[in-house]
């Protein structure tokens, strides 16, 4: 859309995202390409399960040990 001649604030306003939206998107994919954005993604959803996972087990072991202090 920006190679068609349209003004920055055209093409945010066309897709509906904000000013401070491609602000945060260029601070945190800046110098990558779209391929290792979308891996990085992926990557991050994939994560997101796995880190809840460990917190779970992470309460899991804090209340036996709770549990075993009384005994």
């Amino acid at each position: 859309m920006n190679a068609a001649g349209k003004t920055i604030g055209e093409v945010l306003q066309s897709l509906e995202v904000s000013e401070a939206t491609l602000s945060r998107w260029r601070s945190q994919y800046g110098g990558m390409k779209s391929e290792e954005a979308k891996r990085l993604k992926k990557l991050e959803e994939e994560n997101s399960p796995l880190r809840k996972l460990v917190a779970d087990q992470a309460l899991d072991i804090q209340m036996l040990r709770e549990i075993t202090k009384g005994n």
